[in-house]
C-alpha cells in the first residue's frame, strides 16, 4: 500500500519544478536520518508524511507570515539607533541595499539546492564542502539564534522591568504601573515569561503550527509602527521635531570606523536563510518559495524603513540602542503621559512590541533546536519522533538564553557579536562560498561576481566593525572613572 501511494505521488509530480528532489526510493521506514540535514525531500519525517498524505502542506500566506516573523524581530528596535550613526538618508539606503543582497543570497541557495536535490541549508553546504561545511553551518545557526533570542529576552526585560543607560534609569511598565516590588524585578519577570510563554510555544514540532501566532506577531509589529508614525506626525505638525541628519557626522578617523559598527545590526535584521528550506519543505506548492521570499522581504523592508524613519525622526540624537526604552518619557502628545489616562500611547507601543517578540521567539527557536540536535546527535533518529530528546534540548536551550539575557548588558553588544560573526556567515559568506565552489557547474559569471562581492564586503565590513568595537571598549575601560 505504501509503495502504491509513493508511485502514485511520483506519477503526479513528475512535471513539478522540484522533480529532481523527489527521489522516492528514499521514502522508507529509515528513521535514522536526522530531520535537520536531509539530502532529499523523502529523507525528512515531515517530507515523508507530506508525500504520503498524512499532513497538509502550508499555504502561501502562512509561509509569508512565518518567514516575515523570522525576519522582523529584535533587529527592528536597533534600526533607529543605526540611523543615528549613519544619518537618515544613508541609513535608509543601506536598509534597501541589504534587502537586495539578502534576496540575491537566498536565491543562490535555492538554485543550488534544487540542482543538488538538497532540501535544507545544511544539505547545500554538505554538497559543496562535505561534513565540515555542514557542521560549520550548524555552529553558525546555533550562535546566531542564541544571540538573537537573548536580545529578545533583554528587550522584554527592559520593557517590563526597566533598564539603565548612561546613568539614566528608564522605568519599565510594571514599575510604572505598580511601583517597585520583588515580583516585578527583571529576573523574576523573565522567569515567569519563560515558563508561561516561551516554553509552551517552543513545544510545537512543526513550524507551520505557528502560522497564527506569526500572523499576530506581524500585526503587532504593524501596530507599533502605526502608533509611532502617528506620534511623529503629530509632533511634526506641532513643529516640535528638528530636521534629522541625512548623512553621518564624520569628524575624525574613529567616527569613520564607527560607521561600520552598523553593518552587523543591518545584517542581523535580515538573516532568515536557515528557515527558508524548512518553510519550503512545508509548503503545499514548494515552487512558490521564491515568491514567498520576495513578498516577505518586501513587507519587512517596508516596515524597517518606516520604523527607522519615524523612530529616528521622533527621538533624533537621543535615540537609544533599544528605541523602546525611549517611550518611557513624556512625548508631548495627547495620551502619552497623563497618569489619569486609561490608555497611554507609550504603553501601547511597548506592550505591542513586547508581545510581538514573545510570539516571534518560537519561530527562531525552531531552527536553533534542530541545528543543536544535529550537532550533538548526528546519527540519531528524527528529533520530532523522540520526545525525551526533544524536551531535554528545548529546556537546555531556553535555560541558556535565560542566563544570557540576565548577564549581557544591552542589545547593541549582542547584535555586534552575533552580527559580525554568525549572521554575516549565514547571510552572505556561506551562500557566496557555495556559488564559488559550484559543485554542479551551474554558476554563471554574474553569480561568481556577486558571490565575491558579498564575501569581500561582509568580511571587510565586519572586521572593521569588530576592530571599532574593541577599540571603543578598550578606550572606555582605560578612561578614568
Amino acid at each position: 500500500m505504501e509503495i502504491k501511494a509513493v508511485n502514485e505521488q511520483n506519477k503526479n509530480t513528475q512535471n513539478s519544478p522540484r522533480k529532481n528532489k523527489k527521489d522516492f526510493s528514499l521514502v522508507s521506514n529509515d528513521e535514522q536520518v536526522p530531520l535537520l540535514f536531509p539530502q532529499k525531500i523523502g529523507d525528512t519525517d515531515l517530507g515523508r508524511r507530506r508525500i504520503e498524505g498524512e499532513i497538509n502542506g502550508a499555504s502561501f500566506v502562512g509561509a509569508v507570515f512565518n518567514l516575515s516573523t523570522t525576519i522582523i524581530g529584535a533587529g527592528i528596535m536597533a534600526l533607529p539607533a543605526a540611523m543615528k550613526v549613519l544619518g537618515l538618508g544613508l541609513g535608509m539606503a543601506m536598509i534597501i541595499f541589504i534587502a537586495v543582497l539578502t534576496e540575491a543570497s537566498v536565491g543562490l541557495l535555492l538554485r543550488f539546492s534544487r540542482v543538488s536535490g538538497s532540501v535544507s541549508y545544511g544539505g547545500v553546504m554538505h554538497e559543496a564542502f562535505g561534513n565540515g561545511g555542514r557542521r560549520l553551518l550548524q555552529v553558525s545557526v546555533v550562535i546566531n539564534s542564541i544571540g538573537i533570542l537573548i536580545v529578545y529576552m533583554i528587550i522584554i526585560g527592559d520593557v517590563l522591568s526597566g533598564s539603565s543607560s548612561s546613568g539614566i534609569h528608564h522605568a519599565g511598565l510594571l514599575e510604572e504601573w505598580f511601583g517597585e516590588h520583588w515580583w516585578n524585578g527583571r529576573a523574576f519577570v523573565l522567569v515567569v515569561t519563560t515558563l508561561g510563554v516561551f516554553a509552551p510555544l517552543a513545544s510545537f514540532k512543526r513550524i507551520d503550527s505557528l502560522r497564527f501566532t506569526s500572523a499576530l506577531a506581524v500585526a503587532l509589529a504593524i501596530v507599533f509602527l502605526v502608533i509611532t508614525a502617528g506620534i511623529t506626525i503629530v509632533k511634526l505638525v506641532n513643529g516640535s521635531i528638528e530636521v534629522p541628519r541625512l548623512l553621518p557626522d564624520v569628524s575624525d578617523i574613529n567616527s569613520v570606523w564607527k560607521l561600520f559598527t552598523v553593518v552587523p545590526v543591518l545584517v542581523t535584521a535580515y538573516v532568515c536563510h536557515f528557515n527558508v528550506h524548512i518553510i519550503e519543505d512545508e509548503l503545499e506548492d514548494p515552487s512558490l518559495i521564491q515568491m514567498v521570499v520576495r513578498t516577505s522581504l518586501g513587507l519587512c523592508s517596508a516596515v524597517y524603513l518606516m520604523t527607522s524613519f519615524f523612530g529616528f525622526l521622533l527621538f533624533g540624537d537621543s535615540t537609544l540602542d533599544d528605541v523602546l526604552a525611549n517611550f518611557d518619557t513624556n512625548l508631548s502628545v495627547p495620551y502619552s503621559s497623563q497618569l489619569n489616562d486609561v490608555v497611554r500611547l507609550n504603553d501601547v507601543v511597548r506592550v505591542s512590541y513586547t508581545l510581538h517578540l514573545m510570539l516571534v521567539f518560537p519561530v527562531l527557536f525552531y531552527p536553533l533546536r534542530l541545528n543543536l540536535d544535529g550537532l550533538l546527535f548526528p546519527s540519531a533518529r528524527s528529533l520530532v519522533s523522540d520526545n525525551l530528546r526533544f524536551a531535554l534540548i528545548s529546556m537546555g536551550l531556553i535555560s541558556l538564553v535565560f542566563l544570557g539575557a540576565n548577564f549581557i548588558p544591552n542589545i547593541w553588544d549582542a547584535f555586534q557579536f552575533t552580527g559580525a560573526t554568525a549572521a554575516v556567515c549565514l547571510g552572505f559568506i556561506f551562500p557566496g562560498a557555495v556559488a564559488l565552489r559550484d559543485a554542479h557547474g551551474i554558476a554563471t559569471k554574474k553569480d561568481k561576481i556577486l558571490s565575491i562581492f558579498m564575501i569581500v564586503l561582509a568580511v571587510f565590513a565586519n572586521v572593521v566593525a569588530i576592530y571599532s568595537d574593541a577599540y571603543a571598549l578598550i578606550k572606555r575601560d582605560a578612561s578614568p572613572m
